[in-house]
């Protein structure tokens, strides 16, 4: 999935190159105060200490500047699927560590969340990224779920695949739904979105329920990021 993001660059960037660094913190830090399309590459070069031209020596667009931040992104949402396989786990705390890991992940990025979307809609090669990104857990979820089946920990059901890619998207629309003023309604929303995946990968009433400082947890850290 790297290699997805790289291809938006201009060049790929060697290692310690600083001006490509300065570039992508100064997108990020004005993603915190301004939407993706009042930006100007002017306003990120400036915020950067470099030249407009520098800008385009790494990078298209500001859509491909947006997905070279998203790799980090990405790599996070990595991170917080692997819960689901940590078989020394309980079955239902493996969900509720994955979901909760999930929301920390927007919580930290939410404003690249946003300007990733709104990058999505207007640009093809964004949109084709996200969605990559996207499908590429699709596979390892899926062997879950029919592994867990096959050792009779879960009930027959919709095939692998197909359950995985709709608890995908489902997930995905959560996450973009999400109030950042409304840290009650985001622990609501974690607890609704882990019961929804244990019951249809489980098929039990008894969802994995969070704890409440868990949930406290959430909503502090949601109130100080807003």
């Amino acid at each position: 999935m790297r290699r997805d993001a790289e291809a938006l660059d201009r060049r790929t960037p060697h290692h310690g190159d600083r001006r490509r660094a300065a570039l992508l913190t100064a997108l990020d830090e004005l993603l915190q105060d301004s939407d993706l399309e009042d930006i100007a590459i002017a306003d990120i070069s400036a915020r950067a200490g470099v030249t407009r031209s520098a800008f385009y020596f790494y990078f298209e667009n500001k859509a491909a500047c947006v997905a070279a931040l998203g790799a980090e992104m990405y790599q996070e949402a990595v991170a917080a699927a692997d819960h689901l396989f940590s078989h020394d786990v309980p079955p239902g705390r493996r969900v509720q560590r994955m979901v909760d890991s999930l929301f920390e992940t927007w919580q930290s990025h939410r404003y690249l969340y946003r300007a990733t979307l709104e990058a999505s809609r207007t640009s093809a090669a964004i949109r084709e990224l996200w969605d990559t990104y996207r499908e590429s857990f699709v596979e390892p979820v899926a062997t879950l779920i029919e592994e867990e089946r096959a050792a009779g920990h879960a009930p027959p059901g919709p095939a692998g695949v197909t359950l995985a890619t709709t608890l995908l998207e489902l997930s995905d629309s959560t996450l973009e739904r999400l109030d950042p003023d409304d840290p009650a309604g985001i622990a609501q929303r974690a607890e609704a979105l882990a019961t929804i995946w244990w019951r249809a990968i489980y098929g039990q009433a008894e969802g994995p329920a969070p704890k409440p400082a868990a949930a406290r947890r959430t909503g502090r850290r949601t109130r100080r990021a807003s």
